[in-house]
């Protein structure tokens, strides 16, 4: 019972950070935030407008600042321009692949705050969607 309490503890705290990732979309910036426990992490689907604000703003600099790209992972749509090695490794910053959702007209990304020892060591990680 304590692992669970702990658990569900850091996801109310990963809860909090996904929330000020949204707030970073303005004031009018809702966002719809949930919660994945049988997977370990919080999440927030952001709309085009707020994914296009937040990638415009300073969230995806100051996340960085805290979480190196070696703890961030991409779930980059089949049509992507952004660069993947051979072995699947995503080059860009978290701004990159948030543009480049909210270049088109209907995407927009969904954010993940991971548990830690969870998902190989990721803390972030941002999933882009659109139509083709």
């Amino acid at each position: 019972m304590r692992v669970r309490n702990v658990m569900v503890g850091a996801l109310v705290l990963a809860a909090g950070a996904i929330a000020s990732i949204g707030l970073g979309a303005g004031q009018a910036a809702a966002g719809t935030p949930f919660v994945q426990l049988d997977q370990g992490r919080v999440g927030i689907q952001l709309s085009h407008d707020e994914t296009a604000s937040v990638a415009d703003g300073p969230v995806p600099a100051v996340v960085s600042m805290f979480v190196p790209l070696s703890r961030m992972g991409a779930g980059l749509q089949p049509d992507t321009t952004i660069y993947r090695d051979d072995s699947g490794g995503v080059h860009a910053s978290l701004r990159q692949v948030m543009a480049e959702a909210a270049d088109h007209p209907d995407g927009t990304v969904t954010i993940y705050v991971n548990l830690p020892g969870t998902k190989g060591g990721r803390v972030l990680d941002v999933y882009q969607r659109w139509n083709r």
